[in-house]
């Protein structure tokens, strides 16, 4: 039976008792929407842009400004900040190379999530914050279930809480895609690395 990850989520958000300090990894603008609306009632959220996945350099550019834009125009409860990361795209690709026959949200995806999530893990240990998060369960394209148990593995292994979540609930994707629209972002019609361009059925 999966597990209801925006429930347990919110139980998390319940019990707060002041304002954590949330290291939020985006995979993009237009994702990160609803996932910062939501996050900026409760937390200090500072968004990890960390993506060397994207091909090529160009779009990753493309991609990076617009969540740049959305985080400058967005007024949320408390303040939001960006974290860039470097593009190390050849480094970053070369555990996905020999997975490269994988269909798009199998084993290569998956690799490609963890070490994203691994890295916002290591570098919220590294500075300080609370909790870590990711925007990646708003797709509908993504597993939820596979993506909250990578968060839970990482919790452990680094002693640094994980927030569950599962944003495309309750027309979270929907609630995205409208953003998208009111602040005029710019939605990607692949996911990011160069197998996904051939084999997604959109950005998310």
């Amino acid at each position: 039976m999966n597990e209801n990850y925006n429930n347990k989520m919110k139980e998390i958000i319940s019990s707060l008792n002041y304002v954590p300090k949330l290291l939020l990894h985006s995979c993009c603008g237009p994702c990160s929407t609803t996932c910062i609306s939501i996050l900026s009632k409760y937390f200090y959220v500072d968004v990890l842009y960390y993506n060397p996945n994207i091909e090529p350099e160009e779009e990753y550019i493309k991609r990076k400004n617009e969540q740049i834009k959305f985080i400058k125009e967005f007024k949320g409860s408390y303040p939001v900040k960006l974290i860039d990361a470097d593009y190390d795209n050849e480094e970053f690709m070369k555990d996905l190379h020999p997975l490269k026959e994988e269909k798009e949200g199998g084993k290569r995806c998956a690799v490609c999530i963890k070490k994203r999530m691994e890295y916002t893990c290591l570098k919220a240990k590294e500075l300080g914050y609370d909790y870590f998060a990711t925007t990646l369960t708003v797709s509908p394209h993504k597993n939820s279930q596979v993506i909250n148990k990578i968060g839970e593995s990482l919790e452990k292994l680094y002693s640094i809480n994980f927030l569950y979540s599962d944003f495309k609930k309750e027309d979270g994707y929907l609630k995205s895609i409208n953003f998208a629209k009111e602040y005029n972002l710019y939605r990607q019609n692949y996911c990011g690395c160069r197998y996904s361009k051939y084999d997604d059925i959109d950005g998310d």
